[in-house]
Order: structure tokens, then sequence, then C-alpha cells
């Protein structure tokens, strides 16, 4: 995919999990950066379990964008919870 296509896909996918943890956004720059991230995550913790990751832009690329970013978030929260 494209760098243009990962930032697309990280900003939607960011966006989303963002709503879905903690209702509100973490801002542009970090929701993009967290989807980037957790595209890449969901990508690895698909394959792990014998799915395909991020095949392109499309709608179960987005979903393995979006679990990966809810886990990254998760995390995320978690850490800057106890700091």
């Amino acid at each position: 995919m494209s760098f243009l296509a990962w930032i697309i896909l990280g900003l939607i996918a960011g966006f989303i999990a963002s709503k879905l943890v903690n209702k509100t956004g973490e801002g542009v720059i970090l929701d993009i950066v967290l989807g980037v991230i957790g595209a890449v995550v969901g990508g690895w913790l698909f394959s792990t379990f014998g799915m395909s990751g991020v095949t392109g832009v499309n709608i179960y690329s987005m979903l393995v964008a979006v679990v990966g970013a809810v886990v990254v978030l998760v995390i995320f929260h978690a850490i800057r919870r106890k700091a």
C-alpha cells in the first residue's frame, strides 16, 4: 500500500477506534499515529491467528485496522493512566 493509503486508513481506523474506546478523539495527529500503528498490530494479530492482514484500502482491511487500533488504544490508555 502507498504511504497516503496508510495515512487514510490510519486516520479512519484511529477515529473509529477512539470513538469505541473513550467516546472522544485523541486529536487528529494522535488518531492517525495510533490508527497506523493499530493497522500494523491488527495485521500482525490477524496473520498470527491464520487470517490475512491488511490487504489494501477495503472494508476487511478497515476492520483489521480498527481491531488493531482498539488494542493499541486500550494499551495506550492503560500506560497513560499509570504515568
